[in-house]
């Protein structure tokens, strides 16, 4: 079924054999793409195969989750397309990278909707990016969301699936708060709309749990340069440090905490970590961190373990390590099915009020979606060298 992908990778990674490279960028430079929609929507809806566009992030900090991410849904691609498709469409997949300048992400929107004649898009990267590529779809094609977001979309025509800080985060709080006895708290992240709201959640919920905030910063995406920060956390002498912090700047900060000494006297909490995260940190520098997902690999269930063994049949036992983020791109699709098969239409008005209530199974097991947002299980880890090891569902 990997015959029926073509990769388009925007400035993304070398594309691997068999996959199908075609890069129409050229002619999108030319094109007024404020033209043309009409008639590429009436190509689009004679077309029988279902094009998907898939915005992973190949390149910058979250670039890290692009190979994961590709194995994930190229995994369902195949899976749903053997089954014979969503409503009887075959999934045509093309790629695009969500890394780089905000402006050439929709741009290559753009022209994912009008030259390559995609029915919808799927996306995996930061919420900034999902709120420009929201403006390109609006009225015109859905646009499932998948990986852990701050929570609160309501752009019509927008799916989204991934974790919120209340379900997510809250239960992990007061767990620390009562167990670990922390009241003290310094929260980090990148800046950008997903740790500034999801930091605004927490406040409120580590105030319920008696404890404070000594301090708080963001910091510019790319940075690797975390003395300065690491020297304000000393000095506030939190018991815990709340990371948000995205992909390989987690990794650049977490191994510059455990090596300053912080990490045998201050714990860390994280909730944009996985298993991918884990590995470049390094089994040295991952001492009292802790992590609340609703996905991990190491869980135990027919579900979960049937997707791993799936996975590796299909990518080898050497395949990039399967996190939260990597694995909701397989999610998605699964996610897309269910909303296809309830709704009996792919068109986007229908579509998007049967997502709203359905339930679609995967790697996490049944996952229901009610009202709008995910009801899934949600866990704590706690880091073991390159493992995770679950503490509680929560």
């Amino acid at each position: 079924m990997l015959s029926t992908v073509a990769f388009q990778a925007y400035g993304g990674p070398p594309v691997p054999p068999p996959l199908l490279f075609r890069d129409p960028s050229s002619c999108a430079a030319e094109l007024d793409l404020s033209v043309g929609r009409h008639g590429a929507s009436a190509r689009r809806s004679a077309n029988s195969k279902l094009r998907v566009g898939n915005f992973i992030t190949f390149s910058g900090s979250p670039g890290i989750w692009g190979p994961s991410s590709t194995n994930s849904v190229l995994l369902a691609v195949a899976e749903i397309n053997k089954r014979g498709g969503i409503l009887g469409r075959e999934i045509e997949l093309s790629m695009y990278d969500a890394g780089g300048p905000i402006e050439q992400v929709a741009r290559r929107a753009e022209a994912a909707i009008l030259l390559d004649e995609v029915d919808l898009f799927m996306g995996s990267h930061i919420s900034a990016v999902r709120v420009a590529l929201r403006k390109v779809t609006r009225n015109r094609i859905p646009y499932v969301y998948t990986p852990v977001y701050e929570g609160g979309e309501r752009t019509p025509g927008v799916m989204a699936i991934g974790e919120t800080p209340r379900w997510q985060m809250r239960p992990s709080i007061h767990w620390l708060a009562e167990v670990k006895k922390a009241s003290r708290w310094y929260l980090i992240g990148s800046d950008y709309v997903w740790p500034w709201q999801s930091h605004r959640a927490v406040k409120s919920y580590i105030a319920e749990s008696g404890g404070q905030v000594v301090g708080e910063e963001f910091v510019p995406l790319g940075e690797d340069n975390h003395e300065p920060h690491l020297a304000r956390i000393r000095a506030a002498k939190p018991d815990v440090v709340l990371i948000s912090l995205i992909g390989t700047d987690s990794i650049t900060f977490n191994r510059a905490f455990a090596e300053s000494g912080l990490a045998a006297t201050t714990l860390r909490f994280a909730g944009a970590m996985d298993e991918t995260v884990l590995l470049g940190i390094g089994a040295d520098n991952t001492e009292s961190l802790f992590c609340a997902s609703g996905y991990f690999a190491c869980v135990g269930s027919r579900d979960n373990d049937d997707f791993m063994d799936r996975y590796r049949a299909m990518f080898g036992p050497h395949a990039p390590p399967i996190g939260s983020v990597g694995q909701s791109n397989y999610e998605g699709l699964r996610f897309l099915e269910a909303a296809a098969e309830r709704a009996g239409t792919l068109a986007m008005e229908p579509l998007s009020a049967a997502a709203r209530n359905v339930v679609y199974r995967g790697a996490r097991g049944p996952v229901t979606i009610r009202n709008g947002r995910a009801e899934m299980p949600m866990y704590l880890a706690e880091a073991d060298g390159l493992d995770f090891r679950l503490v509680k569902a929560i």
